[in-house]
């Protein structure tokens, strides 16, 4: 069985003034989708914290990392900054698919820096932060994840 976990950035629900929505909804689709999840791990818009949180999961060998949160163009909007460091590669057609999938029930889509890079062989996916914006994007990208976990684990054979 495939891996995943999940990690949500907000100030607000860091610091105990929201509760996360995103977070345990995203949990539930990975689940749907046959994935062991662990998670929603909470951390702040910082980016150190992100890039620990994220390295944490790579170096536990998780198959997909998905963050929510932060994608926006807030100034406190750092999560693409800090996963696009630790990239190998990024997966540019995963970002478009999200926006894609967004654009159907919101213009808002367009102004998402949701995206997708590697480290090593873990696919990390940034989401909006909002519930119904982040399972939209992971409901979109839910038909490629496995094919894409394959071919990190060097299966290769085409679907």
């Amino acid at each position: 069985m495939s891996t995943a976990h999940v990690i949500t950035v907000s100030d607000g629900v860091a610091g105990g003034a929201r509760e996360d929505k995103s977070g345990p909804a995203l949990v539930d689709v990975l689940r749907h989708g046959a994935f062991e999840v662990s998670g929603p791990e909470v951390v702040p818009d910082e980016v150190d914290r992100i890039t620990t949180a994220v390295m944490t999961a790579v170096e536990r060998q998780v198959d997909v990392i998905v963050t929510t949160g932060g994608t926006g163009l807030g100034p406190r909007d750092v999560t693409p900054q800090a996963v696009a460091a630790l990239f190998d590669y990024t997966v540019p057609g995963i970002g478009e698919m999200m926006r894609s999938a967004g654009a159907a029930t919101t213009p808002m889509a367009a102004i998402s820096r949701s995206g997708a890079g590697v480290r090593g062989r873990t696919l990390i996916i940034s989401v909006p932060g909002s519930a119904r914006g982040a399972t939209e994007s992971l409901d979109a990208i839910m038909p490629v994840l496995a094919h894409a976990v394959q071919l990190l684990h060097g299966d290769t054979t085409h679907r």
